[in-house]
């Protein structure tokens, strides 16, 4: 039983206290006793406003189903949406205006490209994901299915020559395509310097050209005449030829091309919520320790890898040449988002003055804005904003009030930490659908903040499937994308975005590629986010981001964005269609077949959750394609099975018996893992097997369909369990 150390009204966990005490507060200009009297204060003045915004969440749902429960057999969609206006779910509409957000760093206001999101507890994922501002494009190639393995160009464990060819080969009919040269090929250069300020190319054919654009050559590295790398930029975007004709790779190229390196994860979002499993005050440290590594340019992490002992950092800036001579810098790391957890989780890091949890996205903006105020006051090895502000990405809010209750709340942080007034910037992540449907209002409530919005369908899909449990049967899971509210919902956040001034101020993104394997297919579909209005999209690893980067070079944003802002439609009643089954009846195998994949991405995700802490997986599906599950894919899942259940397409006897085959299969997939506990062998003392049951058993109870509450309390039965087994 922890012994909680009581500062004013507030117990501190002793662990927690120690953090804040010996980490957090050092050089931060902060007192200890100051810090707890304010923090004290916070937490004692916002707590009812938080509480009572989830009791309206809570009032609102009730309302809804008791609605649809009186009105199925007669659903008539306007007596439906005045309903909807009657209770206060659809807001008013707001008057034109537009954000006035100020103090933006570039990397979101002025540049397009990919956006990485990893779990900040993972140090290793941490750095790597900092680092991926910039990555190889031979490697992403050569080591995905992007480059077919035809015709003897498959992948193996010694370089394949057929192989390399292909990527160079693609490589060079990508510099065509984006720097294209006066006449010729870049796969005929044999030379490329830089003389009076001027790119210099020599073709085999023996003549002396340039590239059409002249404006793209933007620097070099190495001598002049000589150079190791030339620097272009294209659509705002960067790459390099580096050249070394003593590299392997290097001296089969007629020109000493090496490789082709891409500025690619402009920003990184550091997660403290959907890919973490953080449930007690020590996971909590872990978060925040990572964090303020981050911050001040110190973490490091040391793996091994064979035989070798690797230590990661992260990466300095890079260093130029511009075409006149003057010495020049680029950021080498990823411009850094903090994702903080969103209203409803409390954390026993702290407890309150009646000895209850607080709020955890409470401790989460204190905690991870007074970290960051280390970066503001220049104590770290790298600056992460030149602006000098900081990015925190909210989740799951419901519309505008709760949106004005995070305004507030990073209003009294600033007040409280002493930063000036909208140092800490908003991302609001429109993925419910209160806020969907208000967005506009929302936006309104953080117009001098707010530097993001984005769609993510899996959150977005799971708080759709549960608002509207009682209207009915559920479609597959794999017709949501073709449904006619996600469309609307995707193209509307473009259309509000637009319409309140966030071009060339803020992002509008798009959701995550959830297939890491499937890198021929990201090609193929992801330009279509970008066509779409949004100037980032989320990838799935350093690699993803490399690749998704071409669709950055091949689709000017800006231009888009131009032709999109014109567009006013009210997409109101598109969002508002549920997408209930028409027709309900399907066969037998295909029921089975829906049940099987929810259950084994449940139980893939749950049972590393739960028993090793893991709180993002790579996870096949049926089909043993490879996904990548987080609490927002089990959310998903859990609420289609739940509303499958509920309206008696499937039984609570098959559903049990789909879980209990679909965990061996699951056990069979991790046997090779040291690490895990398997779930078949005893169902019943199966801590991981037991909050699979209650996602989807209790899936209906759950507030908003989420799966935090059960996690949390399962996942702290397990870690309790194998401290008595190890004692």
């Amino acid at each position: 039983m922890t012994k909680y150390k009581k500062v004013g009204n507030l117990q501190i966990d002793p662990n927690f206290y120690e953090f804040i005490l010996s980490e957090a507060l050092p050089d931060s200009g902060l007192t200890t006793e100051q810090f707890w009297a304010d923090f004290d204060k916070l937490v004692h003045d916002l707590l009812p406003e938080n509480q009572a915004l989830l009791s309206k969440r809570q009032e609102l749902q009730q309302k809804i189903s008791n609605w649809h429960q009186a009105n199925n057999k007669k659903f008539n969609f306007d007596n439906y949406k005045s309903f909807l206006k009657e209770i206060g779910y659809l807001e008013p509409e707001v008057e034109e205006f537009e954000i006035t957000t100020q103090g933006v760093d570039k990397e979101i206001t002025s540049q397009a490209g990919p956006q990485l999101v990893v779990p900040v507890n993972n140090a290793r994922y941490a750095i790597n994901a900092a680092n991926a501002r910039w990555g190889s494009l031979y490697d992403a190639l050569y080591g995905t299915d992007a480059i077919s393995e035809k015709d003897g160009a498959e992948r193996r464990a010694t370089y394949n020559e057929t192989r390399g060819k292909k990527v160079i080969s693609y490589a060079k009919a990508f510099l065509d395509q984006t720097i294209p040269l006066e006449k010729g090929s870049h796969k005929d250069v044999e030379n490329y310097t830089i003389s009076d300020s001027k790119l210099i190319v020599s073709l085999s054919t023996g003549e002396t050209i340039s590239i059409e654009d002249t404006s793209k050559f933007v620097g070099f590295q190495g001598a002049a005449d000589v150079p190791s790398s030339i620097l272009f930029n294209n659509n705002g975007l960067h790459f390099e030829i580096q050249i070394d004709r003593t590299h392997p790779i290097g001296q089969t190229d007629p020109a000493g091309v090496k490789d082709i390196l891409m500025e690619a994860a402009l920003t990184t979002i550091m997660d403290c919520e959907d890919s973490v499993a953080a449930v007690d005050a020590n996971d909590k440290i872990e978060v925040y320790r990572n964090w303020l590594g981050l911050m001040k340019g110190d973490l490091t992490t040391t793996f091994t890898k064979g035989t070798k002992s690797i230590t990661r950092k992260l990466n300095e800036d890079r260093e130029y040449t511009s075409p006149t001579g003057e010495e020049f810098k680029l950021n080498g790391r990823s411009l850094i988002f903090v994702r903080n957890v969103g209203h409803l989780m409390t954390t026993c890091a702290v407890l309150d003055q009646t000895g209850e949890e607080i709020p955890e996205g409470i401790l989460d903006c204190v905690v991870t804005s007074l970290l960051a105020k280390q970066e503001l006051l220049g104590r770290g090895n790298f600056k992460n904003s030149e602006e000098g502000s900081v990015y925190i990405v909210k989740p799951k809010m419901h519309g505008s009030e709760e949106v004005a209750f995070a305004n507030l709340l990073f209003t009294r942080v600033e007040d409280m930490l002493g930063l000036d007034r909208n140092t800490l910037k908003i991302g609001v992540m429109d993925e419910e659908r209160r806020t969907s449907l208000n967005l506009r209002a929302c936006i309104r409530q953080v117009k001098d903040r707010v530097v993001f919005i984005n769609t993510g369908f899996l959150d977005r899909t799971g708080d759709e499937m549960h608002t509207s449990m009682e209207a009915g049967p559920m479609i597959r899971k794999h017709e949501m994308k073709l449904s006619t509210w996600l469309n609307a919902y995707e193209t509307s956040n473009v259309n509000v975005g637009l319409a309140t001034g966030f071009k060339g101020r803020a992002q509008i993104g798009k959701g995550m590629w959830a297939m890491p394997d499937l890198m021929a297919d990201m090609l193929q579909q992801k330009s279509g986010q970008l066509k779409a209005g949004a100037n980032t999209a989320w990838v799935p690893s350093p690699t993803a981001a490399v690749l998704h980067a071409l669709h950055y070079h091949e689709t000017d944003v800006p231009t888009v964005q131009d032709q999109l802002i014109k567009r006013s439609n009210d997409l109101t009643d598109s969002i508002l269609q549920i997408p209930i089954a028409k027709n309900s009846d399907w066969n037998r195998e295909d029921i089975q077949q829906e049940l099987d994949n929810n259950a084994q991405g449940i139980l893939g995700y749950v049972v590393r959750w739960i028993n090793q802490g893991i709180g993002c997986s790579k996870v096949p599906d049926i089909n043993n394609i490879a996904l990548m599950e987080d609490r927002a894919t089990l959310r998903i899942s859990s609420q289609h099975m739940t509303n499958w259940l509920h309206h008696g397409i499937c039984t609570k006897e098959q559903v049990l018996e789909t879980l209990k085959r679909m965990a061996k299969i699951v056990d069979r997939q991790n046997a090779g893992d040291l690490n895990y506990r398997p779930m078949a062998t005893d169902y019943e003392h199966s801590v991981a097997f037991q909050a699979a049951l209650d996602l989807v058993f209790k899936g209906k109870e759950q507030p908003s369909g989420y799966t935090e509450p059960i996690l949390h309390r399962r996942r702290k039965e397990a870690k309790a369990m194998f401290q008595a087994q190890t004692n």
